[in-house]
């Protein structure tokens, strides 16, 4: 078995988690410019990746983040899990502001971003049916339950391509559509990680009820910012009892995310890129470089 290496990827308020050896490094992607530096070290002995999804200062919008790079470059400092931890609004009365909801399914609703790792010259399909590492949402609810955070397990994840917040009609059509939170950034992020063979797992952190709320009115900037400055705290004790809980060999995930690849690439070896195949070379080279 491997050993674990756990990744966590930060959202909005979430950016400086403590760490012993803490040290920001530059990984190159052949996919491009990544959201940052990554910042590595250890809590309780286990190696931690961190990276900043929108990058240090908020620099990137939802729709203009390096997906691929980002979960490139995970890859490639050999992170087993990620951890997501995305900001999110809520549709349902009980996930009230301040409360995380373990998601368990997605509703992709971004266009305007690259959505996989392969393509023309080398084609997969890798199975999303259950896009959550039932094995990692286990570890990460228990790690709320230690620290006493106040958290949901179960629901769906609408993303939407931003960055305006939604229209009340929209907010209306995705609570009919019985969907839990909306949020911005967890597609393609959570496909890529499919395929890059990462375990994945989000934790949403609600700041506010959308735009559906008859006695909350539209979203508030301002009130978000508070709420997140309590989850961001929240955040922390969670990453920090995850990491230091967490078992040191890579637990298999129920679900196979750490084998996605074994059928899933469709195009004859003597018809691959090899420019693409170069590419791959992280995200892809457990099945690329076995024996045909």
């Amino acid at each position: 078995m491997a050993k674990s290496v756990l990744g966590i990827i930060g959202g909005s308020g979430v950016y400086d988690i403590e760490m012993d050896n803490a040290r920001w490094e530059t990984i190159a992607s052949p996919w491009g410019e990544p959201s940052d530096q990554v910042r590595r070290g250890e809590i309780g002995g286990l190696p931690v990746v961190f990276l900043p999804r929108h990058g240090r200062g908020h620099r990137f919008s939802p729709t203009t983040i390096n997906y691929r790079a980002n979960i490139d470059i995970l890859k490639r400092t050999g992170v087993t899990d990620v951890v997501s931890l995305s900001a999110c609004g809520s549709f349902r009365e009980e996930f009230e502001p301040g409360r995380f909801v373990l998601i368990d399914q997605f509703i992709d609703r971004t266009f305007a971003r690259e959505k996989s790792f392969f393509g023309t010259g080398c084609v997969a399909h890798v199975s999303l049916a259950y896009p959550i590492s039932p094995t990692l949402q286990d570890l990460a609810e228990a790690a709320l339950k230690v620290e006493d955070i106040p958290y949901a397990r179960g629901g769906t994840y609408l993303v939407m391509e931003g960055p305006q917040f939604s229209t009340l009609a929209e907010s209306h059509l995705y609570r009919s559509w019985g969907c839990s939170v909306i949020g911005m950034t967890n597609m393609p992020e959570a496909k890529l990680a499919r395929e890059a063979e990462l375990s994945y797992c989000t934790v949403a952190m609600v700041t506010d009820y959308d735009s559906w709320h008859p006695h909350h009115g539209e979203v508030d900037i301002t009130s978000i910012i508070k709420v997140l400055k309590g989850n961001s705290e929240n955040a922390r004790k969670f990453v920090t009892r995850l990491a230091r809980d967490f078992p040191r060999e890579h637990p298999r995930c129920r679900v196979g995310s750490d084998t996605a690849l074994d059928f899933a690439i469709m195009t004859q070896p003597d018809q691959r890129d090899p420019a693409l195949l170069k590419k791959l070379d992280a995200v892809a080279g457990r099945v690329l470089n076995r024996p045909q």
